[in-house]
């Protein structure tokens, strides 16, 4: 082939495939299990605090321990991905967190517990950049936020599935037995490594055109069931950027769009971890009781589902900045309308509201993520971006704590958490810089 073309040429002509579904799909059960391991401690909260007469704040921190790994293995896996390949990365991490997922079972402890789950959150942490980064590296240009806002879709469906299991588990077998289901996903492992292909974007970035041709080539018979005949110097990187890691996301060219999407996922991470983590044990102490608690909250998850699948669907119409400013806007109406809810309808209602729009607020920032940065150091700066986030996840939770500590209860706990839902659509509003119909490779020449 004597035309010269870029990765995202090719995949734009080819268009959606069942190549992009089946990554869609091998990266998404990735996720699936990774949202049942970080949400199976929401369903668990109230049987640990009785179990260790926790005090709020205790029983508040048990969400936020995983939080800080996620944070910490956001930090590192940004930059190991960007070294070693997509892949590489996706597969040891998913291998991690279900290996530490498992003595949790054992622990006697507040204390250990802690520790465990520091641990296995660095794995859970590590694999949403990856992922968020894989999709939008894979997906044709035009359907680009789809695929990386609706892959939160299945982070979401591991919440589901972890508050159904835990409401025929816990009342049976105890909540230990959880943490044993969260650690079958190790074997998935196997399943990335000899399914998954790496990213061409990063084979070429690194200099590894062959590899890089061998994949669009398999993309090309998934498509047209033929290859074209590719030769060496077919493909063209885009221009390089002189730095790379964390010094490149705080360059001069990119501090902008980093403060302003850090801060956007901080307030959103504040909203969506702080609500998910407390909301079980919320309305257990609303005189709900264990079963219907539990199950207006798995109500709440599943209908979130809506919100991650169809973001995407309207960012790429309407751009990214109007899509997530309305989205964090209209989150914070729906949590003051949850805090004041009255009756039982009214909890069921306005919680399914707040899942969908919370859900279509953050699953609707993560283009704004894989969009901001090159090649180079994309996935350094989605990691840095969600990990700072986790600094917001992990304080929303005890800082909910504290809130109730102070008497404001049922109502004044979610006042608290529409705060920053309106910071973040503020921040959306004024600061954020539209990459809809921008091609990957060009992004390296777009400074926010």
């Amino acid at each position: 082939m004597d035309k010269k073309s870029t990765i995202s040429e090719v995949i734009d002509g080819l268009g959606v495939s069942k190549y992009t579904f089946s990554i869609y799909f091998l990266v998404g059960l990735a996720l699936l299990f990774d949202g049942f391991d970080y949400m199976i401690v929401a369903y668990t909260m109230p049987q640990m605090a009785k179990e260790w007469a926790l005090t709020k704040v205790q029983t508040g921190s048990l969400a936020s321990w995983s939080l800080m790994g996620l944070a910490i293995g956001g930090l590192i896996s940004g930059v190991i991905s960007d070294r070693i390949g997509r892949k590489k990365t996706l597969t040891l991490f998913v291998a991690f967190y279900s290996l530490l997922t498992l003595p949790i079972y054992f622990v006697q402890s507040f204390e250990i517990f802690a520790i465990l789950r520091v641990l296995s959150g660095v794995g859970l942490g590590a694999c949403l950049p990856v992922a968020v980064t894989v999709m939008a590296e894979s997906a044709p240009t035009k359907h680009r936020a789809y695929f990386t806002s609706s892959i939160m879709a299945y982070y979401i469906l591991g919440w589901v599935i972890a508050g159904i299991v835990a409401i025929y588990v816990v009342p049976v077998y105890g909540w230990r037995v959880c943490y044993l289901i969260g650690a079958l996903p190790a074997t998935y492992a196997l399943i990335l490594h000899f399914k998954l292909d790496e990213s061409p974007h990063w084979l070429l970035g690194k200099g590894r055109e062959r590899e890089a041709i061998e994949i669009i080539k398999r993309l090309e018979i998934a498509v047209k069931g033929v290859a074209s005949e590719w030769t060496p110097g077919s493909l063209v990187a885009p221009p390089s950027f002189k730095k790379v890691g964390v010094s490149a996301i705080f360059s001069r060219e990119y501090r902008k769009v980093t403060m302003t999407i850090w801060s956007i996922y901080f307030m959103g991470s504040v909203v969506i971890y702080g609500i998910t983590g407390w909301l079980p044990t919320l309305l257990v102490g609303a005189g709900y009781g264990l079963v219907k608690g539990y199950s207006f909250a798995v109500l709440q998850n599943a209908f979130s589902i809506l919100g991650s699948l169809s973001t995407g669907f309207v960012a790429d119409r309407i751009g990214r900045k109007t899509n997530v400013a309305f989205g964090w806007l209209f989150t914070g109406v729906a949590v003051l309308l949850l805090g004041f809810a009255s009756n039982e309808w009214q909890v069921v209602v306005f919680g399914v509201l707040v899942g969908i729009i919370m859900n279509w607020g953050l699953s609707g920032t993560q283009p704004l993520l894989a969009e901001a940065y090159p090649t180079e150091f994309r996935n350094t700066g989605v990691a840095w971006t969600q990990a700072f986030g986790r600094v917001g996840g992990f304080l929303g939770p005890i800082a909910a704590g504290y809130v109730q500590q102070m008497g404001v209860g049922f109502t004044g706990t979610f006042v608290f958490f529409a705060i920053p839902a309106f910071i973040a659509a503020f921040i959306a509003f004024f600061f954020v810089v539209e990459m809809k119909g921008k091609s990957i490779e060009s992004i390296a020449t777009i400074k926010g």
